[in-house]
Parts: structure tokens; sequence; C-alpha cells
């Protein structure tokens, strides 16, 4: 019989892959449940876009991760819903017990009810838009050949709704590919015209960090070609134009939506728990209400003195917020548990080759070190040593050569099934 006790994890992005590693050979019963069969490491998504690296390099299946484990299981589904009243969770294939559960499903983009957004445009938080978007962009091209279209039509422009660091990197990044990849590409064509286009919400991009990094990037943007719409909001996008609030439109057939995320909700719990999407916590990460019910990551709102909205939904807080509810559940009593209290280390953005910027407690620089220190630490959050030198050969050789090697187009393959 069983004694040890059971905690399902469900989520294993940064928040619930953490606590499975710090419960790891534990004595507890672990179930780790994701509706993937891989680990993501998100931060790096525009460069699957824009064919930087491959989706492999950045993906880590869960069964491989947990491979020596004693104590963790993993389980390829999907919930659909908690059951706190039995303590059970119920997914697309079983139902799930549990003694404790842990809510680390993350956030998904968010079109804040632009549903003509939502079914035209392309998202990215997974690897699957990553690699949609790359296919995408790739076709267009493709078919501006053999359409013998012109760049300055204004369909092929790429248009990036977003100025966070998701938006402002993928703009970079298609700004170099414009720059040193295409006119190698498709030497019959020239792509003068072609536009690179990021419209922003606030009055700089990467709002959220210091102001000597917002005007830096916007420079490093200008100095790339990108076109930088600041202050405007999107209303509505028909697949060939893109409607703004002041009443500009803008034709493109190519959209990236990344101008924000919202919680992966499990229906089952409480509602009035909520708040924007997100599940209210006290400081020990456990949802108000329940007391076997935690939530860590993006998913979790908890209200401090330093963070009275809650805290960003920034990687080193799901990290951090998974690291010590595993020490805090491997503690004999909650008597001895620790609070949570989030210590910001910075925030960084890259734009382009020899341009990011960094903003650290202490200090604030920009330019080619802050480049190197940008790709220092992304390489160092990567899980494996394999992973860690094939992204570090791909970034050479994209640094050396100004190309790319992985400017592949990999479609779902259509079967014609005919019933007798």
């Amino acid at each position: 019989m069983e004694t040890r006790e059971k905690i399902v994890i469900i989520g294993g992005g940064f928040a619930g892959l953490q606590l499975a590693k710090t419960l790891n050979n534990k004595n507890k019963k672990i179930i780790v449940i994701d509706r993937m069969n891989h680990h993501m490491f998100q931060p790096l998504f525009y460069q699957v876009a824009c064919g930087r690296i491959e989706p492999s390099n950045i993906s880590f299946p869960f069964r491989k991760i947990f491979q020596r484990s004693r104590n963790i299981q993993f389980r390829m589904t999907e919930v659909q819903k908690i059951v706190p009243e039995q303590n059970k969770i119920i997914t697309d294939d079983a139902e799930f017990s549990y003694d404790k559960l842990i809510i680390a499903t993350g956030c998904k983009t968010n079109f804040f009810g632009n549903e003509t957004m939502e079914r035209l445009a392309y998202g990215m938080k997974n690897t699957q838009e990553a690699i949609s978007i790359r296919n995408h962009i790739l076709l267009t091209f493709e078919k501006m050949i053999i359409e013998k279209s012109r760049t300055d039509d204004g369909n092929w422009n790429i248009v990036i709704v977003g100025s966070g660091p998701t938006g402002v990197e993928l703009a970079g990044a298609f700004a170099e590919m414009k720059k040193d990849i295409l006119p190698r590409d498709y030497p019959n064509m020239n792509f003068d015209n072609l536009k690179i286009i990021l419209i922003s919400a606030t009055e700089k991009p990467l709002n959220v960090m210091s102001q000597e990094a917002q005007n830096k990037s916007e420079q490093y943007l200008k100095d790339l070609g990108v076109i930088f719409m600041n202050s405007e909001r999107v209303t509505s996008y028909n697949g060939d134009r893109v409607f703004l609030q002041s009443g500009k439109e803008i034709p493109s057939n190519n959209v990236i939506w990344a101008a924000g995320v919202t919680g992966n909700v499990i229906p089952g719990l409480n509602p009035e728990i909520m708040v924007r999407n997100r599940y209210k916590t006290d400081r020990y990460n456990r949802v108000e209400g329940y007391d076997n019910i935690f939530a860590i990551g993006d998913i979790a709102y908890m209200e401090t003195p330093k963070y009275p909205q809650g805290h960003p939904q920034v990687a080193n807080v799901a990290i951090n917020q998974g690291k010590l509810l595993g020490k805090n559940l491997l503690k004999k009593s909650q008597t001895q548990w620790q609070e949570y209290e989030y210590e910001d280390l910075g925030s960084m953005a890259t734009i382009g080759k020899h341009r990011a910027v960094v903003d650290l407690p202490k200090w604030k620089f920009q330019g080619i070190f802050a480049w190197y220190f940008w790709m220092f630490l992304h390489l160092m959050l990567i899980l494996s040593v394999r992973n860690k030198l094939a992204i570090f050969f791909n970034w050479m050789w994209s640094y050396f050569n100004r190309d790319s090697s992985l400017r592949l187009i990999i479609l779902p393959t259509k079967k014609n099934i005919t019933q007798q």
C-alpha cells in the first residue's frame, strides 16, 4: 500500500519543472501532468521563429528529464477540471487523486477579446506557434517569387504587435534577416520596401525597463530600419490590413501578436479567488480558501508589501517559487515554512547583433557587452550540455557568416482518406 504523500503538479514550465526537480528522489510520490511531452525554453522562441535555432535545441522531453528519478512519473494529458471536494482532477484520459495539488499552468497569449486577431494573427507561447511563424514567413517569400509580387504592395510587411521583450527581439531578428539573409536567398528581388513594423501601445519600447534601456532600444530599432509606431492600439485585423485606433491602416499578411499574456486557468475552483486570471495565493503559494492546493509561477497572484499588485510574470519568479515551495513541502511542519519574497535580479533584451540592453539592480548597461552578457546568461539557463553546445554553435555560425542554416519550411502531411 502506498504510504508516501501524493503530489500532483499540473504544468511543466519553469515553475512546475523546478518544483519537480526540488522534490526529485525524496519521500514523495510526484506526478507531473502536461499537455506537451516536453519542457520549453520560452525566452528563445523568437529565435525558432526566425530560423536561428532548431526547436529541439530549446525543447526537453519530460521522460528524459525524469529518466533516473525514483519518485516522479509523467503523464501527457490535458486537465479539464479540478474537483477539490474529492481531491482529484479530471483529464482528457483519466482521473488523478492527490494529497496536494500544485497548479503551474503558466500563461497563454492574451488577445484582449479581439476575435479576428486571435483567429488570423500568430501568437508565440509554445514551440508549435514559433514553428508556425517560421513556416508562414518563409512561405511568404516563396510565394513572392512565384507570384512575382513586389515588396512595395504592403502585403508582405511583417507587423509585430507589442513592444515588450518578445516583440522587440522579434523585430530586431526580422530586421537582420531582411538585411543579411533575404537578399542572398532571393537575389532577384528588392527588399528595400519590405517593412518591419513594431506597434506599441506605450510611448517607448520595453516600458517595464529603465528609461536608458527604453531610449537605447528605440534607437537600436531605428538603426535596424524597424518602423516603431508608438502610442497606437490595434482594433482589428482582417487578414490583409491591420486597423489602428487612430484610424490608420497597415497592409500586411504577416501579423504576430506579442502584446500580452493571460493565465491558463483550470475550471473547478472558486472564481472569486481569481485576480486578472491568476489564482490568489498567500505568501506560501497556497491558493486562497484551499489548504492543499497551491499555485506557482505566472498563474499565481501573490500580494506582498514590495509587490502589492502581484509579481511580474517572468521566469525568475517562477523558478524561485517552485524551488521554495519544494523546500517547504519537504519540511516536517508548516510552522517551519518560509514565506516567498521576490528579489528582482533585473531584466534584459537583445535587439539584433551587438545590440542589447540590461538592467541589473545596481548597474545598467547597453551595447556589445550587454549582448554578450545576454548570450551567456541564456546559455547557462539551457538544461543540457548538448543543447548549450548546439545553440552556441548556431549563434557563432550566424555571427561570423551573417547567415542561418535553419530556414526550413516544415508543413504537416496531408492524407487523402476515403471511406470504402
